[in-house]
This record gives C-alpha cells, sequence and structure tokens, in this order.
C-alpha cells in the first residue's frame, strides 16, 4: 500500500521513495514545464539536464552514462521499475511518489507514461576516441528534426552503428523528444561532434574510414553496389536534412555518392528511413 503522502523517505537498496502531493514543491524543480519553449528542463542554455520518459527509457538511462540524480512517477510504475531499480542498487537515488494529477500538474501536460528520470548532462565525448573503436559511423548535417533524430539513433542501435558523429545544422539529440523517440538509444549509442566541417570528414579519412554519401542526385551509385564494394572497409555514411540533403561542399568529401533506388517518380525517402536502409544494407553485406 502507497505511504501516505510526505511520508518519511523509504530507504532500499533500489531507491529511496519520497511521496509528494505538492506540485510547488521545489525538490520537483528538475521535471517543472517539460512543453514549455523558454523555460524546459532539458534546455542546454537552462538546466542542461536529459530527461527519460517511460519505463523502457528510464531502463535504458539507468544502463547507460547519463546518471540519473531523480526520478518522478507514479506507484504503478515504481512497481514496473522494481527489478531494475534493484539491480542499479542505487539507495541514493530519490524516487518522488506522486499522482496522476500531481504529475500533471508539474510537467505541464497529461503524461501516459508515468515515470520520468532527470540525468545532468555529462562531458561530450571526443570524436577520435569513438572512430578509433568503430567500424561503421553515421554522420549527420543539417538534421534539424528532432523526431528524424530520435528515429536514426534508433534504427542505429538496431542495426549495427558504433557511433554518431554531429557536423552542422543537427538538432539537440539530448532534447526530450529525441530521447523518446530513439527509445533511450540516443543514450547508448555514442556520439561527437566533428571539430570543423567539412574538415572534420578528412579525420574520417584518416581513421581509414570510406565516406558514403547519400543523395538522389546524378553520378550516384545503387546502395547495395556501394556496400557491397566497401564490404571490407570501415564505412561512414553520410546522411544530410529532411529535403535539402548533404550540402555539394560534404559530398565533394566523399568517396561516393550512394542512392536508394526509387519507382514511381518519388525521388527519397524520409532521412531516417533512408538511414535504417543504408545501415541494413551495411549489415547484410557483412553478415
Amino acid at each position: 500500500m502507497p505511504c501516505p503522502p510526505d511520508a518519511p523517505a523509504a530507504p532500499g537498496a533500489d531507491a529511496t521513495v519520497i511521496d509528494i502531493d505538492d506540485p510547488s514543491d521545489p525538490r520537483l524543480d528538475d521535471f517543472r514545464d517539460l512543453n514549455s519553449v523558454d523555460r524546459r528542463p532539458d534546455l542546454p542554455s537552462g538546466r542542461g539536464l536529459v530527461i527519460a520518459e517511460g519505463v523502457l527509457v528510464v531502463q535504458r538511462m539507468l544502463a547507460s552514462r547519463f546518471i540519473p540524480h531523480a526520478l518522478l512517477g507514479t506507484q504503478r510504475r515504481l512497481g514496473e521499475l522494481a527489478e531494475t531499480l534493484a539491480a542499479a542498487n542505487r539507495p541514493d537515488l530519490p524516487y518522488y511518489r506522486v499522482d496522476a494529477d500531481v504529475m500533471a500538474e508539474v510537467v505541464g501536460f497529461h503524461l501516459n507514461r508515468g515515470v520520468l528520470a532527470a540525468a545532468r548532462r555529462p562531458p561530450v565525448l571526443d570524436p577520435a576516441a569513438l572512430l578509433a573503436k568503430a567500424r561503421t559511423v553515421a554522420v549527420l548535417e543539417g538534421v534539424n528534426d528532432h523526431e528524424n533524430l530520435g528515429s536514426i539513433f534508433r534504427n542505429a542501435a538496431g542495426l549495427g552503428v558504433d557511433a554518431v558523429l554531429f557536423g552542422p545544422g543537427c538538432a539537440d539529440p539530448l532534447y526530450r523528444r529525441a530521447v523518446r523517440v530513439s527509445m533511450g538509444h540516443v543514450l547508448l549509442v555514442p556520439f561527437g561532434r566533428a571539430p570543423d566541417w567539412p574538415g572534420g570528414l578528412t579525420m574520417l579519412r584518416e581513421h581509414g574510414f570510406t565516406l558514403l554519401a547519400m543523395t538522389p542526385g546524378p553520378g550516384s551509385v545503387p546502395l547495395a553496389e556501394a556496400m557491397t564494394g566497401a564490404a571490407e572497409a570501415r564505412v561512414a555514411i553520410l546522411v544530410g536534412a529532411e529535403g535539402p540533403g548533404l550540402t555539394e561542399t560534404a559530398m565533394r568529401a566523399a568517396d561516393a555518392r550512394v542512392r536508394i533506388p526509387m519507382s514511381r517518380g518519388t525521388d527519397s525517402l524520409n532521412v531516417a528511413t533512408a538511414a535504417a536502409l543504408a545501415f541494413y544494407e551495411r549489415v547484410r553485406v557483412g553478415s
């Protein structure tokens, strides 16, 4: 049976459960106004937090380098997380237990997923260190839609991509929507930023990568042909923004321009779908 509101904390090996019934309680500030344009706690310019939403995403945060410092959720989600929290052995981790109405008032909307976790942003990973351990990387230029970005990370996790490297103009991969759409995989697939652009692509070549630029434009070769030719190589798959795609500067820096054969007058696919096909083809020819 749940403790009464504001009952003393209940410590244990899994977490410390603290019941709160006042939505203005300052202990909940890291979860406040999640849909506010200028007050969101996950803004890099503000609190700079990473917010995991839902049981599965919280579980992946607990398994990642993003170390949560607080959870907010209902009793039902606490039960669903019990095994994960016990395995994490974080008796220092507070679980602020609230009802659905209090949670909705805090976050600014009704949260069906019923649980959130907050972590501070760790240091940015060194791109050279990422490349040293990778065989397949995704390189993004101008991918500025959070849902596309999250989908690319989910696809990368499922299809064997070792790391993601960001060029200019990309959305924040740690924005709550990107984390949610990725199903938490943005917390698990390592990513870094190119030190300059397009000069950062030279770093890929110095690490022995073959650069394949995804584009439906002229001079491109079919995806299957390009991946077969690079089956034994380390490969960097370059994808650009929805609509304009990669810049000509980025494509000139690539070893080959690669297209997905299309039919019925369609010239291209959604960027996350196109990336998934490229990742799959890489796995297929390398298996």
